[in-house]
């Protein structure tokens, strides 16, 4: 297969066999020794010139593509002991970035001395091609499939707020108890917004009003922890706070709809996936496996 390309891609048996260190003979017969495996030319051959069959052509392209397929598993067996070096650029939304990805840098780093790496927060959706990126922490949809995604966990939306206000306002037994409750949204203008909820009764919209809206997840949390009101929130957000008694989950025998978000590390579509990306997103992986949904089923107790 590899003679056959050679000779495709310079012209001729001549060059193809002095690329290839070899007598002119010897390269026609190994592409001679393939037609008769195939039982078909794949080129037609004249004293001046070589001319592709219709069955050459077809045949070239897969042929090009099994033989590139065959270099890049022969790379990814030979990098599995490479160590991974240089700078590791990784972007990620403020707040999670902040709370998980910075927390599982020190063993990462621990783990890899020979590697720095450079960490950008940002909520805006970074293209890594041309930012720069070697890797980009995504949470909910992917549309963009030109990445390759590695999933690292899926998080529930919770809604939830500080015992001082429940003990203010009551705790909402159902969806529809929301109406007379302050309801914080992510959102920067006044409108309504509609939580949708599955559980007992079947599937409901409930129109939420409050009097806090913002568009950062660190100022939705502290306007929970403040008894502002009650929160639609992930779970990776609050998951400590609920942990240690400073929030309160409600409505814990419906789901919010959608009920999980997944939370993805991406990397650009690369047949040579360089050992310092590889060896981040294992680590990653590994890090989210002790919780793939980043919070302990025993703190969802009901507070109903």
């Amino acid at each position: 297969m590899r003679f056959f390309v050679r000779v495709v891609e310079t012209g001729n048996f001549s060059k193809a066999a002095r690329q290839l260190d070899l007598a002119p003979t010897s390269v026609s017969r190994q592409v001679a020794a393939l037609e008769d495996e195939l039982g078909l030319r794949l080129i037609n051959r004249t004293t001046r010139r070589q001319r592709l069959t219709e069955a050459g052509v077809l045949y070239y392209d897969r042929v090009k593509q099994i033989l590139s397929d065959i270099d890049t598993a022969n790379l990814a067996v030979s990098t599995l002991e490479a160590t991974p070096s240089g700078t590791l650029r990784v972007t990620a939304p403020i707040t999670f970035g902040r709370l998980y990805v910075v927390a599982a840098l020190s063993g990462f780093l621990a783990r890899y001395p020979d590697l720095r790496v450079s960490l950008t927060l940002t909520d805006s959706v970074a293209d890594l091609v041309e930012e720069g990126y070697d890797v980009a922490i995504r949470i909910g949809e992917l549309p963009d499939s030109r990445l390759i995604a590695r999933k690292l966990a899926s998080t529930e939306r919770l809604i939830c707020a500080s015992p001082a206000y429940l003990k203010r306002a009551g705790i909402p037994l159902r969806p529809s108890d929301l109406e007379e409750h302050n309801c914080l949204t992510f959102q920067t203008a006044t409108d309504d917004a509609v939580w949708r909820f599955t559980g007992r009764d079947g599937a409901s919209d409930i129109r939420v009003t409050g009097d806090f809206f913002t568009n950062s997840a660190d100022a939705m949390r502290t306007a929970a922890l403040e008894g502002l009101g009650l929160a639609r929130v992930p779970a990776w957000l609050v998951s400590r706070d609920i942990q240690r008694g400073a929030l309160n989950v409600v409505l814990t025998a419906y789901s919010a709809t959608p009920a999980a978000l997944s939370i993805h590390a991406l990397h650009a579509h690369n047949r040579h996936l360089s050992p310092k990306v590889r060896a981040f997103v294992d680590f990653l992986v590994e890090q989210f496996a002790a919780s793939p949904t980043l919070i302990e089923p025993q703190v969802l107790a009901s507070v109903e």
